[in-house]
């Protein structure tokens, strides 16, 4: 199954940048969210290949929700092309993520940035991988060293004054802070140690269900926001090489009560 995510991945990131070389229509689904032909083509041959081989998955995809079979043990997670805003503009940072769930655990996942033929991939007790290579979390044990990243969802205009104060923080204590604008390249990017650490709040269950897995088979950590174990319904990460894990926690500790509750 992970070799068919591979697969699949690679296959989609090949649709992308076939798109990328030449003109796409684009559709607003919000005032700032958007889809193009490149994400529905791409999400549309993923589900085609994974139900060709295994025809009673379940499968939750960005833009099409969840398919038939409710009731099945294993449900393949999608994100067709995360970063499509960057696609979209023609900014070379954007992946397509794949991850695997059985029973209610990440067994498999799968990231792939076709702009640089990076591919990340994870097997639940096997380690992470970007192309072939074994990968590990930095080392990093100051958040004064630390260069972190984070990211805005869609309803920021109206939740501004919520996300900035720990931006402001993070700011402040870290060497530095990035907004790149892909979620599932950030993740891969903590899971190889290019960078330290990444908050975010609005993240969605195709976001993260392939990063989430390779973090922690990089030796890095995953949590909620206030610290409790990780949720893939809910809204609400921080993770790290895991040695910044408690410096990262206090800080946004810190700030919630200048966070208003909106």
């Amino acid at each position: 199954m992970l070799d068919l995510a591979i697969q699949a991945a690679r296959e989609a990131g090949a649709i992308i940048q076939e798109f990328a070389a030449n003109r796409f229509d684009i559709i607003h689904k919000g005032r700032i969210n958007l889809v193009t032909e490149a994400d529905l083509a791409s999400e549309k041959h993923i589900k085609e290949l994974i139900s060709a081989h295994y025809p009673t998955h379940k499968i939750l995809a960005e833009e099409s929700g969840i398919s038939h079979h409710q009731d099945a043990d294993y449900c393949w997670i999608i994100d067709p092309l995360d970063g499509t805003t960057n696609f979209a503009h023609g900014l070379p940072c954007y992946a397509v993520s794949i991850g695997l769930e059985h029973k209610g655990e990440i067994i498999a996942g799968v990231i792939y940035d076709p702009t640089r033929d990076e591919l990340f991939a994870a097997e639940r007790g096997a380690g992470a991988t970007l192309n072939g290579q074994k990968i590990a979390v930095s080392e990093i044990t100051e958040l004064e060293k630390a260069l972190l990243v984070t990211g805005f969802p869609y309803d920021v205009r109206e939740r501004l004054s919520f996300y900035t104060p720990a931006w402001e923080a993070f700011l402040c204590k870290a060497q530095g802070v990035r907004r790149l604008g892909a979620a599932a390249v950030d993740l891969a990017d903590v899971a190889c140690g290019r960078l330290d650490g990444f908050w975010e709040w609005g993240l969605n269950p195709w976001d993260c269900a392939a990063g989430w897995l390779l973090i922690e088979e990089a030796g890095g950590k995953m949590t909620k926001t206030d610290g409790s174990a990780f949720d893939i319904a809910l809204p609400d990460m921080v993770c790290s090489n895991g040695l910044l894990h408690e410096q990262m926690l206090d800080v946004l500790r810190e700030v919630k009560p200048r966070m208003p509750n909106i």
